[in-house]
């Protein structure tokens, strides 16, 4: 069994590799810079090629003559996907990684909008999408990049291959590129006495635990089929248990400073900050038998233990 991981050295491309290496396949993950490779995927057997997303001809290459799974990280267009339709064929599951800031409430607005989106409960993936961009249209943008996920989706079902578009929440994990608790861990870390949280740190943005993912594409990979799936953790904390996690696995002995609401967060501001709850709704998922590593409180210590150790040893987390 072969899976081919493009993107495979930051939280979910390395939590599906390491997966599938410790199922007993064989793992090929690409990437810029063999320097990215992180040391635990390397030990584990997984493979690094130095290809570009761009350089369709060097990922066909690596296909070969097949694989069972492809999950693709780094499509962002549609054209993107396009491209590598050929190479595709001969991948018995293709998988492509999207995000639920495609998702619009009822008076249409998003996630990355300048009114907050307000969804009546958990959003399941029949909900509306974005219009799909143009291939003019920059994904690397705040206004771009929902459109241009939509159409990356749109060209991978309407391919007529097996593909699986997954739509993770906020994303948690050893290897984040952009870890969000690192903000709070090198507060504590440094010993601030106390923290504040605005909203009174009961926002809730949903969590996705890159591990949590990485069963999810194990369990698709043996079902190939195309379909679009919500991937989160089975709880949903709060900005506060988020951050008090966070303190226990340190042992800080600050406080909280749970902020009244405002419009404003100020001083409060975090990165689950959100005026109406972000959540997914994720049965679909189980009802394919995929079933969680563990909840996001308990796998977010792999993302705090990360972040601590490239602090201690003066690397950019």
């Amino acid at each position: 069994m072969r899976a081919i991981i493009l993107g495979g050295t930051g939280a979910i491309g390395g939590a599906a590799a390491a997966r599938f290496a410790a199922d007993g396949w064989d793992v090929d993950v690409t990437g810029r810079d063999q320097a990215s490779m992180p040391d635990g995927l390397a030990a584990a057997g997984v493979r690094f090629h130095s290809v570009l997303r761009s350089d369709v001809n060097a990922i066909e290459r690596l296909v070969g003559t097949g694989a069972e799974v492809l999950v693709d990280l780094l499509a962002y267009r549609g054209a993107d996907v396009d491209a590598l339709l050929p190479a595709l064929s001969s991948v018995a599951c293709p998988v492509l990684i999207s995000g639920r800031a495609v998702y619009v409430d009822p008076a249409g607005r998003h996630l990355n909008g300048d009114v907050p989106p307000r969804f009546a409960g958990p959003i399941i993936e029949q909900t509306p999408t974005l219009p799909a961009a143009g291939d003019g249209v920059d994904p690397f943008t705040r206004e771009g990049y929902a459109p241009s996920k939509v159409a990356a989706e749109l060209v991978a079902l309407n391919s007529g291959l097996p593909f699986t578009v997954i739509r993770p929440s906020k994303v948690h994990g050893r290897w984040a590129r952009n870890p969000r608790t690192r903000f709070f861990i090198e507060r504590m870390l440094r010993g601030d006495g106390a923290i504040a949280l605005a909203h009174r740190g009961a926002t809730v943005d949903h969590l996705t635990a890159a591990t949590n993912t990485a069963a999810l594409i194990a369990a698709v990979a043996v079902v190939p089929e195309a379909r679009v799936l919500n991937s989160a953790d089975p709880d949903v904390p709060t900005a506060e248990q988020i951050v008090r996690v966070i303190a226990t696995r340190l042992g800080w002995t600050g406080s909280l400073d749970l902020q009244a609401d405002s419009s404003d967060p100020g001083p409060g501001a975090h990165p689950w900050f959100t005026p109406h709850p972000i959540v997914l709704d994720t049965g679909a998922s189980e009802r394919l038998g995929y079933q969680p590593v563990g909840t996001g409180v308990e796998l977010l210590h792999d993302e705090i233990d990360w972040v601590v150790g490239q602090l201690v040893n003066g690397r950019q987390a």
